[in-house]
């Protein structure tokens, strides 16, 4: 009965742990779905290609389209190892608490109810032991935390801003910004369900002025295929017409059904130089 006891609390949590892995996590479980169904997972604007209007250069959507061998490559970089420790490093409040490292950083930000931490963590689904918090309370996330993935790359999960921001935000946020040597790419995550709303435009306004490269990533969770398309355009147009340093082509991702998880994996690893793309891109 003692023993059982002991145990009872070990079993729990290596259940908690294996319930945060996604059944789609690894791209092998991926590729034994049907074609339609894998495509959608791996590429997700294929699913809209036959709804877009001809008009309408699809090219543009696909700017970076990797390999299914690209992806598999880039996959070993979130699989932990003995030699690729995939942890939290710390947190931070202002720039001489944040970490001195070397290695190239990328930085996730978005509203404060956008899904950051979930967008993360499934991108972390590999490495399940890897405590990235959630919470069903917008604004959960209020320091600087660093993730580190092996002597490979940093990744940064920033404040939300917006209504729920903590009070410093943009104190802790713009020296780290502006002065980060090592940050290579910064991620702005956008809900489909609503757009680009006025703290997105604020947030965009930051990064163009501090001329520092960028990409959009758009939430699918619960967006229906009209909207969606709808709002692909609009922010194609919106890249294109008013930033300078974005990266002309939205990334199409989904922390719940694994859409373009993938994709966005392969883009790190290959913007923070860890992978050569083998496919020629478009």
């Amino acid at each position: 009965m003692l023993r059982m006891r002991i145990l009872q609390p070990h079993i729990s949590c290596c259940y908690l742990v294996l319930k945060r892995v996604h059944q789609l996590a690894s791209i092998k479980h991926a590729c034994l779905l049907s074609e339609r169904r894998r495509q959608g997972l791996l590429y997700p604007f294929s699913g809209l290609e036959e709804h877009l209007d001809p008009q309408v250069d699809q090219a543009e959507f696909k700017i970076f389209h990797p390999s299914l061998d690209d992806l598999h490559q880039a996959e070993t970089l979130f699989t932990p190892s003995h030699r690729n420790h995939i942890d939290f490093l710390s947190a931070a409040v202002r720039m001489d608490h944040v970490p001195v490292l070397k290695q190239p950083e990328v930085c996730f930000m978005g509203r404060s109810n956008v899904g950051k931490s979930s967008l993360i963590r499934a991108l972390f689904s590999l490495a399940p032991e890897v405590d990235v918090r959630v919470s069903k309370t917008p604004g959960h996330t209020k320091k600087l935390n660093f993730f580190t993935v092996g002597k490979a790359f940093t990744l940064v999960d920033m404040p939300g801003y917006g209504h729920r921001a903590p009070q410093d935000f943009v104190e802790m946020v713009e020296p780290y910004l502006q002065e980060r040597q090592n940050l290579v790419r910064t991620f702005l995550l956008v809900d489909s369900g609503v757009g680009l709303q006025r703290a997105d435009l604020v947030a965009v306004e930051m990064l163009e002025e501090f001329s520092l490269p960028y990409l959009v990533v758009t939430k699918i969770d619960r967006t229906r295929r009209g909207a969606l398309l709808s709002l692909m355009v609009q922010l194609r147009d919106f890249i294109k017409n008013q930033t300078s340093t974005c990266f002309p082509q939205p990334f199409l991702v989904s922390s719940i059904q694994f859409s373009g998880m993938y994709l966005l994996r392969c883009f790190i690893a290959h913007v923070t130089g860890n992978l050569q793309l083998t496919a020629k891109q478009t």
